[in-house]
């Protein structure tokens, strides 16, 4: 089956409006379906097995009463909430360009959700941050890292405000993991256009000149302007450095095999790394 749809979560949060922005870039330039998806996870209110033995005989049933209506109303007003979040999305997407765009809610772990629907979505597009944290806050949402780590579809990360690109970087590490993404980039519309930056952090010796050079050509091949950097030192300050140096405005990065490049977003630094980034980031499994 060929997956076809993009899907955009939001929840609300204070980057929301940047992953609606980010999605409808996406479609529009992939020409492809958007679909917001709106989940409300498990209420965490106390159950009434766990209350029955600490409050008094005389009193337990009128407040186990109370707990219910109280939640009855918060799970009414969290429904109603995220079908305005989406009505709001589909309107800003659409005024934006995006394709055939719709909304849906489920009552659900968020990731379950979106595995779910994997099958069926060639992008996902997600918020550095979750409910509860401000826009400028360095950290990354609870989910975030869990998302990235079982998903293996592609995924946009927007940070910020999103504004669209016209650059990006690669972090590319020579690995037949980051040749297929080499490949998967040079046939996708979706960075076509863009002024391509492919980082390589390793010695500076002909092998590595080589490898990099066969990952530029394959995408220039495609139509990409790229330009090739071959780089010395620390990956995390590498990376952050080509970034300053030349007003990267997207990242691009993926799981490389055991390479260093891997503890760039599968490893200890990924929190680190994701709660850094000032730019959206594509994320390649």
């Amino acid at each position: 089956m060929i997956k076809h749809q993009i899907t955009a979560c939001i929840d609300g949060s204070a980057i929301s409006s940047a992953v609606c922005d980010a999605a409808a870039w996406a479609s529009r330039t992939l020409n492809a379906p958007l679909n917001f998806l709106h989940v409300l996870e498990k209420s965490s209110s106390p159950a009434k097995e766990d209350l029955s033995g600490a409050i008094g005989l005389g009193s337990r049933e009128h407040l186990l009463d109370e707990l219910t209506a109280l939640d009855q109303k918060r799970n009414k007003l969290a429904v109603e909430h995220g079908k305005h979040l989406l009505s709001d999305a589909v309107k800003r997407a659409e005024a934006a360009g995006a394709t055939s765009v719709s909304g849906e809610q489920r009552h659900d772990q968020l990731l379950d959700a979106l595995l779910e629907c994997e099958e069926d979505t060639r992008l996902y597009v997600i918020g550095r941050l979750g409910d509860g944290h401000a826009q400028h806050s360095q950290a990354i949402g609870s989910h975030v890292e869990n998302v990235v780590r079982a998903i293996h579809t592609p995924i946009l990360m927007a940070t910020g405000t999103f504004s669209v690109p016209t650059n990006y970087m690669l972090a590319y590490d020579g690995s037949e993991t980051a040749n297929k993404a080499i490949v998967r980039i040079a046939n996708s519309p979706l960075l076509t256009g863009l002024d391509g930056h492919v980082v390589m952090v390793g010695a500076d010796n002909p092998e590595n000149h080589k490898r990099l050079s066969n990952a530029c050509e394959l995408l220039t091949d495609q139509g990409h302007r790229i330009q090739p950097h071959l780089v010395q030192g620390a990956v995390i300050d590498s990376l952050m450095d080509i970034q300053s140096r030349f007003n990267i405005e997207l990242k691009v990065m993926g799981a490389y095999g055991h390479s260093r490049i891997r503890e760039f977003i599968v490893g200890s630094t990924t929190t680190k790394m994701l709660s850094m980034s000032t730019v959206p980031v594509l994320i390649l499994r």
